[in-house]
């Protein structure tokens, strides 16, 4: 009876170990056991978030575009979303897409690689995008950076290149970054036509050759003369009458002495004969 009631005691000291131990060996495997990783960041919700719900709605409306975002966003990804006004301005060019172009432009706004905001602006040149055909050279669009302005470019770009306006998300493995236009890829869309060159000045006529070669000379231009009175300033008719009486008045007493002197020398003669 003894040996019963001392088994009776120790049965629960003995459970309460093995479960503390039971317990401490389930502690320690899960402590070993790796963390599981963070789910991958929803593309196109961030993107709303961010201030390009248009951009975001055209992704998942298109089951291709929709699809490579989320899986190459575990990689790292550089998203250059339009805004919202810039979505709508372009809208009446996507409508004229077929479903392919429509998720190939959607695809050409993004990079396979995630880039801060201070790497971004270290960065020049060609870029390819999750559009791009594997190592074909398509589907490509060119990052300029001038001081703290980011812009792209492509050869099909119509007026001034895409500009980085603000930062909607940089947290590792994913960027987005609101631009104010939408970028269009040069394989659906023809190139913009190149600025029209100002014409070059016409030269100058070569002066006129003499015989013998040498430049004739030019005439003189001829110097008009001067104007003549105006008839205001011209004597009234009134006083050019007065001028030719004066005038004859003036006469008459040399005509009366030749007379005389005529008359005497007639006198002097008739006495002589």
């Amino acid at each position: 009876m003894r040996r019963l009631r001392l088994a009776d005691a120790l049965l629960p000291i003995l459970l309460a170990l093995a479960a503390g131990g039971a317990a401490t060996t389930a502690a320690a495997a899960a402590a070993k056991a790796p963390a599981a990783p963070p789910a991958p960041p929803n593309v196109t919700a961030e993107m709303a978030k961010g201030g390009c719900k248009a951009f975001a709605d055209l992704i998942a409306a298109s089951p291709d575009a929709s699809s490579t975002y989320q899986s190459a966003v575990e990689g790292g990804m550089t998203v250059f979303c339009p805004s919202d006004d810039a979505v709508r301005a372009f809208l009446p060019k996507y409508r004229n897409l077929t479903a392919d172009g429509k998720a190939e432009l959607l695809l050409f706004h993004a990079v396979p690689v995630h880039y801060s905001l201070g790497s971004l602006k270290s960065n020049n040149g060609p870029m390819n995008t999750l559009a791009t055909d594997g190592a074909a050279k398509n589907y490509n669009f060119t990052l300029q950076n001038q001081g703290d302005v980011v812009t792209i470019r492509t050869t099909a770009s119509a007026g001034a290149p895409a500009r980085v306006k603000s930062t909607a998300l940089d947290k590792d493995p994913l960027a987005i970054y609101v631009i104010d236009r939408v970028v269009q890829p040069v394989e659906l869309f023809k190139p913009a036509p190149a600025p029209t060159p100002a014409p070059a000045p016409a030269p100058a006529a070569d002066a006129p050759k003499a015989a013998g070669g040498k430049p004739a000379r030019r005439p003189a231009p001829a110097v008009a003369d001067a104007p003549g009175p105006a008839e205001d300033d011209a004597a009234p008719v009134d006083q050019k009458k007065d001028a030719k009486k004066s005038a004859a008045a003036a006469g008459a007493p040399c005509f009366r002495w030749w007379l005389a002197t005529a008359l005497a020398a007639a006198a002097a003669a008739s006495t002589l004969a």
